[in-house]
């Protein structure tokens, strides 16, 4: 990719395949091999101290954080999670305090503040970034509905009844259409780095929502192995991250994996044929 390129968001048209849905406990065998992949992530690099703040997935709370945050505390930065409890929806009380955490943590360290967010999670980081991008370094989502259409979500059923269910009776639409979130889909996406991480596989996210069409200078859509549910506790995914946090302030550069961990890396997502 070259500065002024376009990143492009995945061509994948409609819901995620049912087989990818209903393999979602692949999640299981990702938390559990990602111990064996412990001394491989103790080679990622390490960050400058920077806060990171973690946003949890739908439905989800700082729990399902652990993996991320132990490990890139390991990696030298100041995590945080949001501190609000579960994650029930794209709610303005929870938007409004996001704002203004991402500001008390840049006031308190006298640094810019990235966010990663896992799922719905993104989506909160992306509006963060948009309130307060001043105070902001650089936004990563995994498997995040970042480029809903407006025809609206194309999650499978299960997961829209799930959202009617708890957060609000019309189902992940209704929030999309809130002012707060429709002003995400019609700006620009923000001059600072972001990445997107997704997967062609997973079962709740389809590719083409997961992906960002952007600047390739600084936007980028990172294809990874898995499943959704297992995004947080996927060795793969914790590496990646740890490499973008990593890239130097005012001196980022797009993902590209060199040696054996990138050849490893490029047979691993491309290889793959989707169903």
């Amino acid at each position: 990719m070259t500065p002024g390129t376009p990143s492009t968001r995945h061509p994948h048209e409609g819901e995620p395949h049912l087989l990818h849905s209903l393999a979602e406990w692949r999640a299981l065998v990702e938390m559990a091999m990602l111990p064996c992949a412990v001394p491989w992530l103790m080679t990622a690099p390490r960050g400058d101290g920077h806060p990171v703040l973690l946003l949890p997935g739908f439905m989800a709370n700082e729990t399902t954080l652990v993996a991320l945050k132990v490990f890139l505390r390991n990696r030298g930065y100041d995590v945080q999670t949001w501190g609000f409890g579960r994650n029930v929806g794209f709610q303005s009380r929870h938007a409004k305090a996001l704002e203004q955490k991402i500001r008390h943590l840049h006031h308190r360290s006298g640094r810019r503040v990235s966010l990663v967010g896992w799922s719905l999670g993104g989506v909160f980081a992306l509006y963060g970034a948009h309130q307060a991008p001043e105070c902001v370094r650089s936004v990563i989502t995994l498997g995040s509905p970042v480029s809903v259409a407006p025809e609206g979500s194309q999650s499978p059923p299960f997961v829209k009844a799930m959202y009617r269910l708890i957060a609000h009776p019309l189902g992940p639409d209704a929030h999309v259409m809130q002012p707060r979130a429709k002003k995400l889909r019609e700006r620009r996406p923000l001059p600072l780095p972001m990445s997107c991480l997704y997967s062609i596989t997973d079962g709740v996210v389809p590719a083409q929502e997961a992906t960002l069409q952007g600047d390739a200078a600084l936007h980028e859509n990172i294809r990874v192995t898995g499943s959704h549910t297992g995004m947080g506790f996927n060795a793969m995914v914790l590496a990646i991250v740890a490499d973008r946090l990593a890239q130097p302030e005012g001196r980022w550069q797009p993902f590209r994996p060199k040696g054996w961990w990138g050849s490893a890396y490029r047979l691993a997502t491309h290889a793959y044929m989707p169903l």
